[in-house]
């Protein structure tokens, strides 16, 4: 004698499963889709979508009508101009590098890296900009809101160094 029971499925439950078998790839394309467009527009963020805190950014100022501007076209900008102070502080940077004018290269971090020329510290938040102190010789320039380009934040210390385009 076999005292074990078989359970069949009744009909209800296989058409159930059918339809939840047909319904899954479908709901899952659509997922698919709409995490593709919110990520287009920008609704998604990722920790690749901003450089680590502690990365070393570099960026190739020159001149452009007399004034210190810089490309990035991974994040958009030309000739982005640097002004109130900051044109001044650049000046100083580069006093010992040959033609500044025609670019070079500055690197920046909020993290002290090997090489660091100066550290510009957070005086205050004015505008959509920030103000820094340069540390010597003391220099007070306004840094726009390209920053944010970079900085999630704007980070309480930079570090930059300033250094002669490769040939």
């Amino acid at each position: 004698m076999n005292n074990e029971t078989t359970v069949k499925p009744d009909a209800n439950q296989s058409r159930m499963r059918g339809s939840f078998l047909r319904l899954f790839p479908i709901v899952l394309g659509l997922l698919a889709i709409a995490v593709v467009i919110a990520w287009k527009y920008g609704l998604l963020s990722t920790p690749a979508s901003m450089p680590p805190a502690n990365a070393i950014n570099i960026i190739a100022p020159y001149q452009y009508e007399g004034t210190w501007v810089f490309d990035d076209s991974k994040v958009g900008l030309v000739r982005a101009p640097f002004v109130v102070g900051v044109h001044e502080m650049i000046d100083v940077l580069v006093k010992d590098i040959p033609k500044p004018e025609a670019g070079f290269l500055l690197l920046f971090s909020a993290k002290q890296f090997p090489g660091y020329q100066k550290k510009l510290t957070w005086l205050r938040g004015h505008r959509d900009g920030n103000y820094y102190e340069l540390d010597e010789p003391k220099m007070e320039g306004w840094i726009c809101p390209a920053l944010f380009k970079y900085f999630e934040e704007a980070p309480k210390e930079l570090y930059i160094q300033a250094e002669e385009k490769s040939k």
